[in-house]
């Protein structure tokens, strides 16, 4: 007999289970296939409401035979918000779910068709379906990357190898950069440290835009095909790749694909052709002839720059010339992945068929999108494996600043908000960063404190996600707004700070050393509103970690009960005291400790 059930009205219920608080969709991050045999479920509660969720799953066809309940894991808490999760291993690559959700006073179940207090519907009726579980249709990001650390080098900035192609005005080495000016940066320079870069322990490069054109960012292509004259040719940025590739580094180039220079050849066809050009429909024109009257152009462009046109790259041929490009660039140099620049302003129809140009040609190349806000819609397996992750950086350094604009309690919810926009295997990859060529450098938004630089670098090498330092970072290199933030590197070791370099080493080879640094799970420990303390854990079924900091200008003594056996210094190696499963620690002002239990696994 079918058990009573009574659908739940939202305004009616009187339920201590706030219902209207409920949330679940078999869309994007709630529900996804996070490899060819596993499947992840999510769902939301109001905080502090709900104290088990159970997943109700089962094959459709056959319920009696195939069915399971599943506990699911609080995995987050925002600040409004508690977050389920679980993974179901469909045996036949399908199954139906639902929810049940439970106080000690209270039973409330969650299908398709509605909330239910009596009792459990029939499987036939009313529950959520996964179909099928595609192995076409899921987000797969390279293996590689997971493990990756990523370092950004600006070519003009970084060093100067070959000063017969330096252009015309170079300033000396180490001048004030201003908007204009050129320091003879290229890729000659960056094969002369491959060695340095090596030893920092990174494992691959980011360079930003390396083809011609006019300006020293190179952020305004005049040629595709063609690396400027400034930084080298293609027989040296071959030598650079296959070096770096000897030597264990990937590398990835930038492409600008929203955006060209008004030198680029097809603009300058339609500046003397007008609407008789065969580029016309390559930009956006919106009446002729092209011009810049009064500052403003009767074109689309990047921003307000009339020196950089829009590209339309939904014209069948531009899209094509664009795909031929990433192409070639791939085959000919073998590079490891492109960084698009002002991804988000680029029609989603091109970039699916980008990601079909380049993963025909390389499936573990790296797409990586700049887009500065929530971007599930590109990280859905058909467009990008990752973005790069400016709203982490903006949170990170704030609570990390000087001002304490935030608390731990306030951190932990933002953070938590952050992980649950995205599948796993996205936030596996995220391009996270705590300063780029378009933001001052950490060290200034950080107030010049070494202390909390410490703090927020050990946060971004021991959060899941892939860690990107912009050149010089490493060596407390500063620098305000662009274009202060892209100051020519420090070669003088007696410039460098050498003790801040050696942290980073140490940090990106214990990341290198434990996986569960890289790809285990995370949760915070301890982030108490009142404080600022902070503790938080990475876990695989091998290893544990936990991160213990003092984000304050005063000792603080910390205890936390720490299951999982002995525990040890992750550096030192040496023991820490417990009492049981207690440890004790005092922290001084701005001071950080990572704890060990488990076994190394290894560098994969």
């Amino acid at each position: 007999m079918a058990p009573s059930r009574q659908a739940v009205s939202l305004s009616a219920s009187g339920a201590s289970i706030e219902l209207e608080c409920l949330y679940h969709s078999t869309q994007g991050r709630w529900a996804y296939a996070y490899n060819k045999d596993t499947y992840h479920l999510r769902i939301r509660s109001k905080k502090n409401n709900v104290d088990r969720v159970f997943a109700l799953t089962g094959d459709k066809y056959d319920w009696e035979q195939h069915h399971q309940e599943l506990s699911m894991r609080k995995v987050a808490t925002d600040s409004f918000f508690d977050y389920w999760e679980a993974e179901i291993f469909p045996e036949f690559k399908r199954f139906s779910y639902g929810f049940r959700l439970e106080t000690d006073q209270e039973t409330v179940w969650m299908l398709e068709s509605g909330f239910f207090t009596d009792g459990l519907p029939e499987p036939a009726g009313g529950y959520y379906e996964m179909p099928y579980l595609h192995e076409a249709d899921l987000l797969l990001v390279p293996e590689w990357a997971k493990s990756a650390v990523f370092y950004q080098i600006m070519p003009d900035r970084f060093a100067n190898g070959d000063p017969a192609n330096d252009p015309e005005g170079t300033l000396e080495w180490g001048a004030p950069p201003t908007h204009d000016s050129y320091f003879g940066g290229d890729l000659q320079g960056m094969i002369d440290h491959l060695d340095y870069i090596a030893e920092l322990g990174v494992t691959a490069l980011y360079l930003t835009p390396i083809f011609q054109a006019p300006s020293n960012h190179k952020y305004d292509t005049v040629d595709y095909g063609t690396i400027d004259a400034s930084f080298g040719d293609l027989d040296k940025l071959k030598q650079l790749v296959d070096l770096a590739h000897s030597k264990g580094l990937k590398v990835v180039l930038d492409a600008v694909f929203n955006h060209t220079s008004s030198e680029f050849a097809p603009f300058k066809d339609v500046l003397e052709h007008g609407a008789d050009s065969k580029y016309a429909g390559w930009f956006h024109v919106h009446d002729y002839p092209v011009q810049v009257l009064d500052g403003k152009a009767n074109y689309d462009t990047f921003g307000f720059f009339s020196g950089m046109p829009k590209l339309n790259t939904a014209h069948p041929e531009a899209r094509d010339y664009l795909l031929e490009i990433t192409k070639f660039w791939l085959k000919e140099v073998h590079i490891d992945g492109w960084r698009l620049d002002v991804a988000n302003e680029v029609d989603h129809v091109f970039w699916r068929d980008f990601r079909k140009a380049v993963k025909e040609i390389n499936p573990e190349a790296f797409i990586i999108g700049e887009v500065w806000s929530d971007s599930l819609s590109w990280l859905q397996g058909d467009q990008f494996d990752s973005v790069m992750n400016y709203p982490f950086s903006d949170r990170l350094l704030k609570f990390f600043g000087t001002d304490e604009e935030i608390d731990p309690g306030t951190f932990a919810a933002q953070i938590y908000g952050l992980l649950m926009r995205y599948p796993r295997q996205a936030n596996e990859v995220l391009f996270n960063l705590l300063a780029s060529h378009d933001t001052p450098r950490v060290l200034n938004r950080l107030g010049g404190d070494k202390g909390r630089l410490k703090l927020a670098v050990t946060f971004l090498f021991t959060f899941t996600g892939t860690p990107c330092i912009f050149y010089g970072d490493e060596i407390g290199l500063t620098g305000g707004d662009d274009p202060d933030c892209r100051k020519c590197m420090i070669w003088e070791e007696d410039r460098q700070d050498r003790e801040l370099l050696r942290f980073y080493q140490s940090l990106i080879a214990l990341r290198k050393e434990h996986e569960v640094l890289r790809t285990g799970q995370f949760r915070f420990l301890r982030s108490d509103p009142g404080s600022r303390a902070l503790v938080y854990e990475r876990w695989n079924e091998h290893t544990r970690f936990t991160v213990w900091m003092n984000n304050s200008a005063e000792p603080l003594t910390l205890t936390q009960s720490l299951s999982g056996g002995a525990w040890q210094d992750a550096f030192s190696g040496e023991p820490v005291e417990q009492d049981g499963e207690k440890i004790r620690l005092t922290l001084e002002p701005l001071e950080y400790r990572i704890l060990y239990s488990g076994q190394a696994s290894g560098e994969t």
